[in-house]
């Protein structure tokens, strides 16, 4: 490491990859849905959630989005990928039905392998549910 901390396996096992395929211009509250899909994952403390932003796509109505400058798109794809328990993916599932208007999410099972830095045991704060159980 950088910083000269040792690193440590924080668990390796399996776990759920939910990815969310969604619009860059689809709002939930008046607000980005990709931004509220985050902060319900973080509220909740699931594992860790990744937003990514495509530069070309389309969807079921296969209009093309596209970040080219002659096609310019204000609705380019995004992606948002959490891994947590089976358990957990399937708790939110629900909710997000009711944010997403027009999406899709796909499901499958990852082996993991987490590395965290070596904390001292007060820094260690427990809430985060990825560690728990060895599958």
């Amino acid at each position: 490491m950088a910083d000269g901390g040792s690193i440590t396996h924080g668990f390796k096992g399996e776990r759920m990859l939910m990815r969310i395929h969604i619009g860059e211009s689809d709002r939930f509250r008046g607000k980005p849905l990709y931004q509220e899909i985050v902060e319900l994952l973080r509220r909740r403390h699931y594992a860790g959630c990744t937003v990514f932003r495509g530069i070309m796509g389309f969807g079921a109505n296969a209009h093309l989005h596209t970040d080219r400058f002659l096609e310019l798109s204000s609705d380019l794809p995004i992606v948002v990928e959490c891994v947590d328990t089976p358990e957990r993916i399937e708790e939110v599932l629900p909710e997000l039905d009711g944010m997403i208007g027009g999406g899709l999410i796909t499901l499958e099972r990852v082996r993991v392998i987490m590395y965290r830095a070596d904390l001292p045991e007060e820094r260690r704060t427990g809430s985060w549910k990825i560690d728990l159980g060895e599958g």
